[in-house]
C-alpha cells in the first residue's frame, strides 16, 4: 500500500489523501453520532449555533465541509481515473463537492423544522370546540374540565364559564378567552 501510493504523482496524490482523510473523519463522525456521541467531540463547532433557532440555513458547518472534501477527492479520483485534465478534475470535484453542500445544509435545515418544543400555548385554544369533562359551576363559581383539541392533540383542561347555569359533563362548549394562569374560560356552544 506505501509502495502504491508513494509511486503517484503529485496531482493524484492529493486527491487520495483528501478523500481518504475525509472518509476517516466521516466514518469517526457517524459512529460517534450512532452510539450517542457527537461529532463536536472532534471539535464541532456546530453545537453553539445548533441552540440558536435563529440561524436558519447554515451552509459552512463542520459536518458539510467533511461532506465537501468526502466528495470532493472521490469525485476527483473517479476523474482522473477517467482520464480527464487536471483543470476539469478540479473543477468537477469542486462543483460535485458544493453540491453535496448544499444538499447536506438543506438536509439538516429541514430536519431542524421538524422540532416541536412540546410547550403547550393556552391562546392557541381560542375559538376551540370541545366538550365538557368535568361540570363548569356557573358565573365561574368552580372550575370544571373541558376536553379540548389544541396543537394537534385533544387535551384535559381547567375551565370556567360566566354563564348563568352549571355547564354538564357532556356539554359542547367553544373557548372564548383564557386566563393568565392558562384556565379556559368557556361558553355552552348548543342553548
Amino acid at each position: 500500500m506505501v509502495d502504491w501510493f508513494s509511486n503517484l504523482e503529485l496531482f493524484p496524490k492529493i486527491y487520495w489523501s483528501i478523500a481518504l482523510l475525509g472518509s476517516l473523519i466521516f466514518t469517526i463522525s457517524m459512529i460517534l453520532t450512532f452510539i450517542g456521541g457527537d461529532s463536536g467531540d472532534l471539535g464541532d463547532v456546530d453545537s453553539e449555533i445548533e441552540g440558536d433557532t435563529g440561524i436558519g440555513f447554515q451552509f459552512i458547518t463542520f459536518k458539510n465541509l467533511v461532506g465537501f472534501f468526502t466528495i470532493f477527492g472521490w469525485s476527483g479520483i473517479a476523474c482522473i481515473d477517467a482520464g480527464l485534465s487536471n483543470p476539469i478534475t478540479i473543477l468537477i470535484s469542486i462543483v460535485c463537492g458544493l453540491l453535496m453542500m448544499v444538499i447536506m445544509a438543506t438536509m439538516f435545515y429541514y430536519m431542524g423544522k421538524l422540532n416541536d418544543s412540546g410547550t403547550l400555548n393556552y391562546k392557541n385554544a381560542i375559538n376551540a370546540v370541545g366538550e365538557v369533562y368535568l361540570t363548569i359551576g356557573a358565573n365561574r363559581s368552580s372550575i370544571g374540565k373541558a376536553q379540548v383539541k389544541i396543537q394537534g392533540a385533544l387535551r384535559e383542561l381547567e375551565a370556567l364559564t360566566d354563564s348563568e347555569t352549571d355547564l354538564k359533563s357532556g356539554s359542547v362548549i367553544k373557548v372564548i378567552n383564557v386566563t393568565e394562569n392558562g384556565i379556559l374560560i368557556v361558553e355552552q356552544l348548543n342553548k
